[in-house]
C-alpha cells in the first residue's frame, strides 16, 4: 500500500516563492500518489496569505494544495507544528511529512526518493535532501553534532587545529546516502510515528537550531537520521530571514539577529546542559581571539567574518538561563494554535 505523504511549506512574506515551490511539486504527484501540500503562512501581515490563497485556486493546484493562515509569526518550528498537528489529527493522517522551505524548488523525483528511504529503513525518522545553490553547486546538507572543541576550531578558522585535535568537520562534505547526525530542515521528510513518540519542534526556539534539537532528540530515542543525495533540491538560503552565508565580496557578512545566538545557546543547553553551553560559547570566543591575532599578522584574510559576532555573542547570551534548559516540546495531539513558548519568555 503506498505511503500517505504530505508536504508542509511555511511562508513568511515570500508568497511567490512559496507558490513556486508548490508548482515544482505538481509532477511529483505522479510518483507519489495522493501527495498533498499545506502552505502555512506565519502571520506575514502583508497580504501573503491572501496571495497564496489566490494562487492555490489555480486549477492545476486546487484540490491537493491548501493554505493555512496563522495569526502570528510564531517562528519556523511553531508554524510547522501547526500544520503537522492539523494533518496528524485529521481523518487521514500522513505516514510521512515533508518539510520544504518556500525558497526551495525540487528536481524531478526528489520527494519520491525520500519516501523510498523511509519505506526501506523502518528505524529512520528523518531524511534530508541534497541542497543545491542556484548555480547547481552543492550546498550544506548533512552535518555532525559539534561540541566546545568544535566551536574552538570554528572560531579560530584553522583547519590544522582541527586535524591536530582529530575533530571531524561539522559539515559532512560530499555526503553519501546514509546515516548522519542531522540534516538541514530546508527539505526534510519526517516519519509521523517517530514524531508521536518524541514530540514535534520545541517552541522555545523562534528560528534556527530547532531542527538540530529535534534530530538530537530522535537520535537519543534510538531513531536514525539519513541523507539522500538522490533527492535534489535547489535552494536560495535566507530568502525570508535575510541571513545568507557566503554572499559578500568584502568577506564581511551582515550581523546575525539576536535570536540566532539565543537559539544556539538553547540548543547546547537543552542537549548537553548549561556547562557545555557556556563552554561552547567561551571556546568560540577563545578561537575567535586567536583568529583576530592571526588577522593582525596578515593571515586568514580569505575567511568570511560575521560583523560584530563576538560582541553580539556577549550581548545575547554566553550563559544559559533556566528557560534555556526547560524543554517546550509540542505534542502532535495538543490543540492547534497554542502560543509558542518563546512568546511567554522574551520576544526575539
Amino acid at each position: 500500500m503506498p505511503s500517505n505523504v504530505a508536504v508542509v511549506i511555511v511562508n513568511y512574506r515570500t508568497p511567490e516563492l512559496a507558490l513556486g515551490a508548490v508548482r515544482s511539486l505538481a509532477a511529483e504527484r505522479g510518483r507519489v500518489p495522493g501527495l498533498r501540500v499545506v502552505v502555512a503562512d506565519g502571520g506575514s501581515g502583508d497580504g501573503s496569505a491572501e496571495a497564496i490563497g489566490r494562487g492555490l485556486a489555480d486549477p492545476a493546484l486546487a484540490g491537493w494544495a491548501t493554505t493555512m493562515p496563522l495569526a502570528v509569526n510564531g517562528g519556523f518550528g511553531w508554524a510547522n507544528n501547526q500544520a503537522m498537528q492539523m494533518l496528524m489529527q485529521g481523518k487521514d493522517p500522513p505516514d510521512f511529512i515533508h518539510l520544504l522551505n518556500p525558497d526551495a524548488e525540487i528536481e524531478p523525483g526528489a520527494v519520491a526518493e525520500l519516501v523510498a528511504v523511509l519505506e526501506r529503513e523502518p528505524r529512520c525518522a528523518a531524511v534530508g535532501s541534497l541542497l543545491l545553490d542556484p548555480d547547481g553547486s552543492p550546498s550544506g546538507s548533512a552535518f555532525r553534532f559539534q561540541g566546545p572543541m568544535g566551536e574552538l576550531v570554528r572560531g579560530a578558522r584553522v583547519d590544522a587545529m582541527r586535524r591536530l585535535l582529530r575533530l571531524p568537520s561539522g559539515l559532512v562534505e560530499d555526503a553519501p546516502s546514509g546515516v548522519v547526525d542531522w540534516a538541514t530542515g530546508a527539505s526534510l521528510m519526517l516519519r509521523t510515528a517517530a514524531l508521536r513518540e518524541v514530540g514535534l519542534f520545541d517552541t522555545g526556539f523562534f528560528l534556527y537550531f530547532e531542527e538540530v534539537e529535534l534530530m538530537w532528540r530522535l537520535n537519543r530515542a534510538g531513531w536514525t537520521v539519513r541523507h539522500e543525495p538522490a533527492s535534489r533540491v535547489r535552494h536560495v538560503g535566507g530568502a525570508a530571514t535575510g541571513v545568507r552565508d557566503g554572499e559578500t565580496r568584502s568577506r564581511l557578512a551582515a550581523p546575525r539577529p539576536p535570536y540566532w545566538y539565543a537559539s544556539r545557546r538553547r540548543f547546547y543547553a537543552l542537549s548537553r546542559g548549561r556547562g557545555i553551553a557556556a563552554a561552547a560559547n567561551l571556546a568560540w570566543l577563545a578561537g575567535n581571539a586567536l583568529f583576530g591575532v592571526r588577522r593582525l599578522l596578515g593571515f586568514g584574510q580569505q575567511h568570511m567574518v560575521t560583523r560584530s559576532e563576538a560582541r553580539d555573542l556577549f550581548r545575547h547570551g554566553v550563559l544559559a538561563d533556566t528557560a534555556d534548559i526547560t524543554p517546550q516540546i509540542a505534542r502532535w495531539d495538543e490543540p492547534v494554535g497554542c502560543e509558542p513558548a518563546w512568546m511567554r519568555q522574551v520576544a526575539p
